[in-house]
């Protein structure tokens, strides 16, 4: 009868002990889903608000580097196109093409040089840059923008006279050729494809003026992304590289800059080489009325997404601010 009992009592025991591990187990299993539960909330109104505040405005892209020559990172960016112009958000974008032009350069036998950390742009230079830029590069962009559902059309900066530009001096006596600055921006143009709801990719090939109406001039790509959302006034201008923004000489981030101390840290060379021009376009732009520059990690998997849509200020890289 004793060996009875204790069996039963055995019986309970582990009856109870399965009921707590499972109401435990039920437990952290509610707990955990709505720990997830809070967070994709909270990701969800964050994402909500800051789509909100820009509904309607303008965002300008230099897009270019490893962003647009990692297929992977370039399917990643038409992507995010795609989906702030489905939120409403009007998306201009400019790109490079710096390695595609010396590999075709490369092949048709013209030489080139760089002088001032910029390409010397001799009549046949020009030629085979607007070949590779107004042709393959920029139909590719647009198209896989398109096939990411979105909405987007190829220009070049020649087409209605879109960049108009005189030929750029260099600081340092050297002559450029064909390098242009562009002096006026056609944003009727562009905005009146932005009213479509359609994203202009514009190449930075751009036209001469006056007597000079025929002659293509080969553009910088930031300068040219700088100078048309500071024209069109644009909510942010992004310039995606290929380091994390703007480094200190410790190489820690400097997440956000104003003009004057841009100057200083050029001045001390801080900054130097290739970050100078970045820098010198997007304090051109804020200080032609862009709400604010952003200079950041292309490298990052869908970096235009999380810049725009991470926060308020943005994800990562430097912000510069008047």
């Amino acid at each position: 009868m004793r060996l009875f009992q204790f069996i039963i009592l055995v019986g309970v025991l582990a009856i109870r002990t399965a009921s707590f591990v499972s109401l435990s187990k039920n437990a952290a299993f509610v707990a955990k889903r709505t720990l997830c539960h809070d967070s994709f909330a909270d990701t969800a109104i964050s994402i909500s608000s800051a789509a909100a505040s820009l509904r309607g405005q303008t965002i300008v892209v230099k897009y270019g580097g490893n962003a647009m020559t990692s297929p992977e990172l370039a399917k990643g960016f038409c992507q995010d196109v795609a989906a702030l112009q489905k939120l409403g958000i009007k998306i201009v974008v400019v790109h490079g093409g710096g390695p595609q032009i010396s590999a075709m350069l490369d092949k048709v036998g013209v030489e080139s040089r760089f002088e001032g950390g910029m390409r010397v742009s001799s009549s046949e230079v020009v030629d085979v840059a607007e070949m590779v830029l107004c042709g393959s590069v920029n139909k590719g962009i647009a198209s896989s923008i398109c096939s990411s559902g979105g909405r987007a059309i190829g220009l070049s900066g020649r087409d209605d006279s879109l960049l108009q530009c005189t030929k750029q001096e260099n600081k340092d006596g050297y002559d450029l050729g064909f390098v242009g600055q562009v002096e006026t921006v056609n944003t009727e143009l562009l905005e009146s494809i932005l009213n479509l709801g359609v994203t202009p990719v514009v190449s930075p090939i751009g036209t001469g003026i006056g007597e000079e109406s025929d002659v293509a001039y080969n553009v910088n790509a930031d300068a040219a992304a700088g100078r048309i959302a500071g024209e069109l006034k644009a909510s942010r201008v992004l310039f995606l590289t290929d380091i994390a923004g703007v480094l200190d000489k410790e190489m820690s981030l400097l997440r956000e800059l104003t003009v004057k101390q841009i100057e200083d840290l050029i001045d001390d060379e801080t900054i130097t080489g290739g970050m100078i021009p970045k820098v010198t376009y997007a304090t051109s732009a804020v200080e032609l009325g862009v709400g604010s520059a952003f200079i950041t990690d292309g490298r990052v998997p869908h970096a235009l997404l999380t810049q725009v849509l991470g926060s308020s200020d943005g994800e990562g890289g430097t912000i510069v601010t008047l």
